[in-house]
């Protein structure tokens, strides 16, 4: 049986794709529209009652949301993909550093730009959007100067934080300042999209 992802073109469900892609893991795509607001539906609730994307159904019938719990799960159950660097190892210890610092410093702002009447109401939306987008520019500049490898973020290699980096960059249209101002970053994303088994994905969401 296949794992099942739930998700929509250019989501986080993207990093899954591409994790599930670098195992060499049969998967299915559920598609969750985000232009209907699918996900914020009673049907998708049933399977994540937070109402985001993505979502991963185990072959074994589990269901598992949120990010960064999918990724870190799919390492412990496939540890010959070597997405992430041997326990115990100063290289892990880096790489759970930046996938959890992308996770709850860079991610979350994505809310706030895409729907910042959210968080500000009517009050003032443009302002709340701004000021999240000025914070996305701040998080992912202090990154772009941990970038020690070539091309990829750790010294170590390639790892799930790659994946993550290359997938969230993407995001909150500021393609021009980040093609300008984050040269490692785009470098780690061009390499991913050239991976032989990461380019199917990346195309579907990318390209």
């Amino acid at each position: 049986m296949p794992y099942t992802v739930y998700g929509n073109r250019r989501s986080g469900s993207a990093i899954v794709e591409l994790a599930l892609a670098v195992i060499g893991a049969p998967f299915d795509i559920r598609d969750v529209s985000l232009d209907d607001e699918a996900q914020r539906g009673e049907a998708y609730a049933a399977i994540n009652p937070a109402r985001k994307l993505p979502a991963l159904v185990t072959p074994g019938g589990e269901t598992l949301t949120e990010s960064l719990a999918i990724l870190l799960t799919l390492d412990e159950r496939h540890r010959d993909a070597a997405l992430l660097p041997a326990p115990a190892s100063a290289a892990r210890a880096t790489a759970l550093r930046w996938l959890c610092f992308v996770a709850t410093e860079i991610y979350p702002l994505v809310e706030i730009s895409d729907y910042p009447e959210r968080f500000a109401g009517e009050s003032d939306p443009q302002s709340a959007r701004e000021r999240a987008r000025a914070l996305w520019r701040e998080r992912w500049s202090l990154l772009e100067r941990q970038a020690s490898g070539d091309p990829w973020l750790l010294e170590s290699g390639f790892s799930l934080l790659d994946l993550q980096v290359a997938v969230v960059s993407r995001w909150t249209r500021q393609d021009a300042w980040r093609e300008r101002e984050l040269p490692r970053i785009e470098a780690i994303a061009r390499a991913v999209a050239s991976r032989p088994d990461c380019a199917p994905a990346w195309s579907r969401h990318f390209v």
